[in-house]
C-alpha cells in the first residue's frame, strides 16, 4: 500500500502555493506510506539551462562543488539537505557521463528544463520539511508516500522515478512482469538504476515516448504490456496523466475546480485545498487515461 498525489494548476494565481498544496497532500498520505516519500515539482521551462536533480548520498557538498567546478565552469548549485539542483547549459549526455565517471558516489534522480525531483527515506512529514517543499512555486507537481513491497527501503527505491528528460512516474501497486519488461527495455537501450518495478514502468513510458508515441497512447498501451495492479500518475513538463488498471483495486479520487485538478489515493489528502468542497469530485474509471 502506497499513497500517490498530484496537482495541476489551471491558473497562475496559485502557482506560488504549489509547494504548500503538495506538501499538505503528502502529509495526508503519510498513513499509506511511512517508509519514504518523494515529489517532483515542475516550474516554467528554462530555455537556456538544464536542471539536474542529484542526491549526494554520503558525498559532502563542498567536495561535490569542487569536483563539478573542475569540469564545468558556468553552473548554479542550490543545496536542499542532501540533494542539489545543478543548473547548467551542458547537455544531459555530458552530465550523465560526468557523474558516472568522476563522481559515482552521487545519484542523478532526474533532469530537464522544468523538473525538480527530491526523494528520501523516512516519514513523509519529515521528508517534505527536509526539502522545504512548502517554499516551492510551480505549475504542477506529483508525489508519493511508500510502503515498500518490491524492493528495500532506500532512497533509490523511492518514487518518483525519472528515466528521461522532464518525465517522471509515481505508482501505487505492483507489476508481476517487470523483470521480463526490464530485460526487453535494456535490449532496447534503456538504463535502470534499481530493481524497483516502478522504474521499469517509467522506463517503459520513456521508451514509448522516444519512439514517437504520445503520453496518452503510451499509457493505453501499458494496459496490455504491463501486468499487475496499479494506479499511475505520469508527469511531463506540460502536465500529468492518470491511469488505473482495468481491475482498479488501487484507489484514486479526483477533485477538479476552475483553478486546479488534484488527484490522490484518498480524499483526505485534498481536504486542505481551497474550495475543494465545491469541486467536481469523482473516482476515475478503470482502464481510462485522464490527462491534464
Amino acid at each position: 500500500m502506497c499513497g500517490i498525489v498530484g496537482i495541476y494548476l489551471k491558473t497562475k494565481k496559485y502557482e506560488k502555493y504549489l509547494g504548500k498544496f503538495l506538501s499538505g497532500m503528502l502529509d495526508g498520505m503519510a498513513t499509506r506510506g511511512p517508509d519514504s516519500a518523494g515529489f517532483a515539482v515542475y516550474t516554467k521551462e528554462n530555455k537556456n539551462n538544464f536542471k539536474y536533480s542529484i542526491c549526494l548520498n554520503d558525498f559532502k557538498e563542498i567536495n561535490f562543488k569542487k569536483k563539478i567546478s573542475k569540469f564545468i565552469k558556468k553552473t548554479k548549485i542550490t543545496i536542499y539537505a542532501d540533494h542539489v539542483i545543478l543548473e547548467t547549459n551542458e547537455k544531459p549526455s555530458k552530465i550523465i557521463e560526468l557523474l558516472k565517471k568522476e563522481i559515482p558516489e552521487v545519484s542523478l534522480v532526474g533532469y530537464g528544463k522544468s523538473i525538480n525531483i527530491f526523494k528520501q527515506t523516512g516519514n513523509p512529514k519529515d521528508v517534505v520539511k527536509k526539502f522545504k517543499l512548502s517554499s516551492f512555486s510551480g505549475t504542477h507537481g506529483i508525489g508519493h508516500t511508500r510502503m515498500a513491497t518490491e524492493s528495500a527501503i532506500t532512497t533509490e527505491g523511492s518514487h518518483p522515478y525519472s528515466t528521461s528528460e522532464d518525465e517522471c512516474l509515481v505508482h501505487n501497486g505492483s507489476l508481476s512482469n517487470h523483470n521480463n519488461v526490464r530485460r526487453s527495455l535494456i535490449k532496447d537501450g534503456q538504463n535502470f538504476n534499481s530493481e524497483n518495478d516502478t522504474e521499469v514502468a517509467a522506463g517503459y513510458i520513456s521508451n514509448q515516448i522516444s519512439k514517437g508515441e504520445g503520453l496518452e497512447k503510451t499509457l493505453k498501451n501499458s494496459l496490455k504490456d504491463l501486468d499487475g495492479f496499479y494506479t499511475f500518475i505520469a508527469g511531463t513538463k506540460d502536465g500529468f496523466a492518470l491511469l488505473r488498471d482495468e481491475i482498479a483495486c488501487k484507489p484514486a479520487v479526483v477533485a477538479e475546480t476552475k483553478d486546479y485538478v488534484a488527484v490522490a489515493s484518498e480524499f483526505q489528502a485534498m481536504a486542505h485545498l481551497p474550495n475543494v468542497n465545491s469541486a467536481k469530485i469523482f473516482e476515475p474509471k478503470p482502464g481510462v487515461v485522464y490527462h491534464w
